[in-house]
């Protein structure tokens, strides 16, 4: 686990090939193909990438069960599945469960969404606050797709969003399972590593890559896959609503916004080893259990868990 641009990939693939183990995304901008360049996908193989069409709504649910079926065909082979990645619902899903929540409603849906064409999506946001204040307290006023969602489930079920969050009716497995977040210590650091980044995505054809997804005809703003950070602001200065410039701030703004939404997720997870890690992506802290060699840090994340996992074998 850990933040956009803490590293958490290169860890991952380090441990893949020191433990014989293979990676399963947990991106919700991964499973999309077509989004290469803006989602930083990696070259090397990962279970649960390229398998949906930007078209498509890909949900917890069914990363759950899609994940589920990959753990167990890398275990039938002998294999270590190691998951990676940031969005966090996802691992909370797996991990915790999730309640059982009403289907969409074609019918609702449309109300809702003739109501923000006729008032905004702050008056939608406003409804919302008065049946579900904790939802509408985590959901920005024009984040248009999760507010449709929220004013959806009460007014199809009469219960807020927010009581179904307590917990699920299955967990998908009940193991062990050891749970890692990378991240610098300095916020700078990550801050100035999300900027460059975003720099080389735009370097490397990203604006390229929009127009394209623009081009085919069928994909829209409100698509879960447009509205990826980054992909959402590169639409809007294709689609002559902004300068590059503008757009390209405001995807570095929104990316450290994302960042900050997944290290509260991290805060809050249960028995969760960090590793801090200093501009060059060395090992500056853990609060992992020291071993006779690692003694108190070694120098890669990689080194310090492989080390780690010799004394407490899994």
């Amino acid at each position: 686990m850990g933040p956009t641009a803490s590293g958490k990939t290169d860890l991952a693939m380090e441990l893949a090939e020191d433990l014989d183990g293979e990676l399963i995304s947990v991106d919700s901008a991964l499973v999309y193909r077509g989004l290469d360049i803006g989602s930083a996908k990696p070259d090397y193989p990962h279970h649960l990438i390229d398998i949906c069409d930007p078209t498509e709504v890909y949900s917890a649910a069914r990363f759950v069960a899609d994940a589920r079926r990959a753990i167990a065909d890398i275990e039938a082979r002998g294999r270590r599945p190691i998951l990676v990645g940031g969005t966090m619902l996802y691992y909370r899903a797996l991990f915790m469960g999730l309640a059982a929540m009403p289907g969409a409603d074609a019918q609702v849906r449309a109300e809702i969404e003739t109501l923000a064409a006729r008032d905004g999506w702050p008056a939608v946001h406003r409804q919302l606050a008065a049946v579900d204040p904790v939802s509408a307290s985590r959901i920005h006023p024009n984040h248009s797709q999760r507010l449709t969602r929220a004013l959806e489930v009460f007014r199809v079920t009469g219960r807020p969003l927010s009581s179904f969050h307590g917990g699920g009716n299955e967990k998908s497995f009940d193991r062990d399972a050891m749970a890692i977040a990378i991240a610098p210590a300095e916020r700078a650091v990550l801050h100035e590593r999300i900027a460059l980044r975003f720099a080389a995505m735009l370097e490397a054809g990203f604006v390229e890559e929009v127009r394209t997804l623009y081009a085919r005809g069928d994909l829209h703003p409100q698509l879960p896959s447009i509205r990826a950070v980054g992909y959402r602001q590169l639409w809007d200065y294709v689609d002559g609503n902004c300068s590059l410039e503008e757009a390209s701030q405001r995807a570095v703004a929104a990316t450290r916004q994302l960042a900050k939404r997944q290290f509260t997720w991290l805060r809050k997870w249960p028995d969760l080893h960090w590793i801090h890690t200093d501009s060059q992506g060395q090992v500056t802290g853990s609060d992992l259990p020291e071993t006779p060699e690692n003694g108190p840090f070694t120098l890669k994340p990689a080194n310090l868990v492989l080390n780690y996992l010799t004394y407490n074998p899994m």
